[in-house]
């Protein structure tokens, strides 16, 4: 059975704390925005690496493909300002 956005989303939320996260995709193919304070003074790799460490095997097992946007609290309230 192929994940749904709501399901990805809890997933991501379980296992790193953050204050927004927008999900969507078609089952097999996701874009996500995740905004954590845990992204602080980390380059996107790191970030991403924090991203894939809470969905865990999930990653390779259910889900296909994740874009995602990772963003400090800061950046998300700047990308708020320009939107």
């Amino acid at each position: 059975m192929l994940p749904t956005p709501e399901q990805i989303k809890e997933y991501i939320a379980a296992g790193l704390p953050c204050d927004h996260i927008e999900l969507e995709g078609d089952g097999q193919h996701f874009f996500a925005t995740i905004v954590s304070a845990a992204f602080e003074g980390k380059r996107p790799i790191a970030r991403h690496q924090l991203v894939y460490g809470a969905l865990g095997d999930r990653m390779r097992e259910e889900i296909h493909a994740l874009s995602m946007k990772t963003l400090t609290p800061a950046e998300w309230q700047e990308a708020q300002k320009s939107a």
